[in-house]
């Protein structure tokens, strides 16, 4: 199986990071593109911007690369490779839109997150579109695929994690109220649902996010921006 990526930051991630390049699709006008593919020795296509248009339906910029499917890590691999003595992990649990798990990978790249937990049903997976809006970095954020999120929830509980759902409950006190000198594992809700009912029975904290306009929440890969940059302010005082 392959999937296009396309935009010029997710393309050029992938080719520098390597991965299984199938072809490369490219306008005659991105002359850098080209120039890289004859250096790394990669098979390429010079194409109209209508065959691309043809190809996805995003903003290509004249570039389409089809790699192999994005790989999942195992739960062990992440917690191997964690880059610190507390590490982060984000749990999504039943996030359905691309364009919220994109922003989020982006968001994880930038704070160091150690990885990403998806659930395996009933959730977005990684994709051209995610890898898009990741500007690049689906690349480098490690993303493990589980068939039950409580159970691997469990599991990293008994090696030490301390488990933060963020989601508006009666029982949420303030994100800020928390010490976060421990590892993590934050939980972000889907867009519609929030977290399961199961998910945060298992969560240890439940926070939230002061709102004093209107609107009652914001969107999902904003409110785990402003956690993850808490986690790192705090960890810095």
């Amino acid at each position: 199986m392959s999937e296009y990526i396309y935009g010029k930051n997710a393309v050029k991630a992938a080719l520098e990071h390597s991965r299984s390049i199938r072809c490369l699709y490219v306008e005659e006008k991105n002359k850098e593109f080209i120039e890289l593919a004859l250096i790394r020795r990669l098979p390429y296509k010079i194409v109209t911007k209508q065959t691309l248009d043809k190809m996805i339906t995003g903003l290509h910029q004249g570039v389409v690369c089809e790699v192999e499917d994005y790989p999942y890590y195992d739960l062990d691999t992440i917690l191997k490779a964690a880059r610190s003595e507390y590490p982060i992990v984000v749990a999504l649990d039943g996030m359905e839109d691309p364009h919220n798990l994109g922003a989020i990978l982006r968001i994880a790249d930038a704070t160091g997150v150690d990885g990403i937990l998806l659930p395996k049903n009933r959730s977005v997976g990684l994709s051209g579109t995610v890898a898009k809006v990741s500007t690049g970095a689906i690349e480098y954020v490690k993303v493990c695929e589980v068939t039950n999120l409580v159970s691997t929830i469990k599991t990293l509980k008994s090696k030490g994690f301390w488990v933060v759902a963020l989601e508006l409950t009666p029982e949420a006190v303030s994100y800020q109220s928390i010490k976060y000198d421990m590892p993590v594992v934050l939980v972000v809700g889907s867009e519609g649902k929030g977290i399961s009912r199961l998910v945060l029975e298992h969560c240890d904290f439940q926070v939230k996010l002061p709102m004093v306009g209107h609107v009652n929440s914001l969107n999902a890969s904003v409110s785990c921006g402003i956690m993850l940059y808490e986690i790192i302010k705090y960890r810095k005082e």
